[in-house]
């Protein structure tokens, strides 16, 4: 039998085939993924292969999975030198970020975009709690909106309290397999609640001690909100370790960098203190941002740290 994994608990897996019908399923022995060290072998979003493990039975073991379109990876924070697959399989993410209670920093921010680029998967940030801004920071927000837009990122910025934005982002859905991430305490699954109320998905208060969320999604899930459309609620990330990614290779995964490859004076420049190096050149002049290059940086000494 053949079927989606709708739902991944580490041990156990809920299966849908294509007539609709579920399965608790399980895995059979290891499987094996091209040298890719993971803590999760199975991820919400991929298409398997099943048995039942008795005729009648709503149990089954899975035996196959298909390969991955794409996915979405980062470290493991349970297994030293694994990584964990987010979820696999899908059209678009939306990151949801907040400028206030909690603060999203913009490394994160980077680090997820440098990831979805490297597994072309579309994203489209999603700046939540709008209602609690004042008119500075309202100002300030309209400045990230227009600097991550002329790099090719749009944003949406919404309030689940005003209702801002929320039509815009039931548009971004319809037809596609969206995966939601972001850190805990942002607002994911009060969000996911207003697009489809039906769900009544688990929401928690922030600490006003340490402005943090709790985690209040425990594990990935896939809901079905429409036909062929489909939405991906994920534990909220403290953290955005990078995977496989190296430092010869990392100004690729941003757009901004990647369209001035052809024009550094070294074939293989890094972009740090070169000479005639193109992004350099046009951060001075103000045409490259300088939080964008800080996060490049960033990333930067981290693999060489790795190294």
């Amino acid at each position: 039998m053949e079927g989606l994994v709708m739902k991944s608990t580490g041990s156990w897996y809920i299966v849908r085939t294509e007539d609709g019908e579920m399965y608790r399923c399980r895995l059979r022995g290891k499987i094996k993924l091209k040298d890719l060290k993971v803590s999760n072998p199975i991820a919400v979003g991929d298409l398997v292969e099943f048995e039942l493990e008795e005729a009648g039975e709503s149990t089954g073991a899975i035996h196959h999975i298909a390969e991955r379109e794409n996915y979405i990876i980062r470290k493991s924070t349970h297994k030293t030198a694994h990584s964990h697959i987010i979820a696999a399989n899908i059209d678009r993410a939306l990151l949801v970020v907040t400028l206030v209670s909690p603060r999203t920093s913009f490394g994160f921010i980077d680090r997820f975009l440098v990831t979805a680029e490297a597994y072309d998967i579309p994203v489209t940030l999603i700046y939540n709690k709008s209602d609690l801004y004042d008119p500075e920071t309202a100002q300030y927000q309209n400045q990230i909106l227009k600097m991550y837009d002329q790099i090719g990122y749009s944003g949406i910025i919404c309030s689940t309290v005003s209702g801002q934005g929320i039509s815009e982002i039931k548009e971004l859905l319809a037809g596609h397999k969206t995966l939601f991430s972001g850190h805990s305490g942002v607002g994911k699954s009060t969000l996911i609640n207003q697009l489809s109320p039906e769900l009544e998905l688990k929401t928690s208060v922030i600490s006003d001690y340490s402005d943090k969320g709790k985690h209040t999604t425990t594990y990935a899930e896939m809901f079905e909100l429409a036909p062929d459309t489909y939405i991906i609620d994920t534990p909220g990330i403290k953290e955005l370790g990078l995977v496989d990614i190296p430092k010869e290779e990392l100004s690729y995964f941003f757009p901004e960098m990647r369209e001035r490859l052809n024009q550094c004076k070294y074939y293989n420049c890094l972009h740090i203190n070169e000479p005639g190096c193109a992004v350099l050149k046009d951060l001075k002049a103000g045409k490259i941002s300088l939080t964008r290059y800080e996060s490049y940086r960033s990333i930067m000494d981290e693999t060489d740290n790795r190294r």
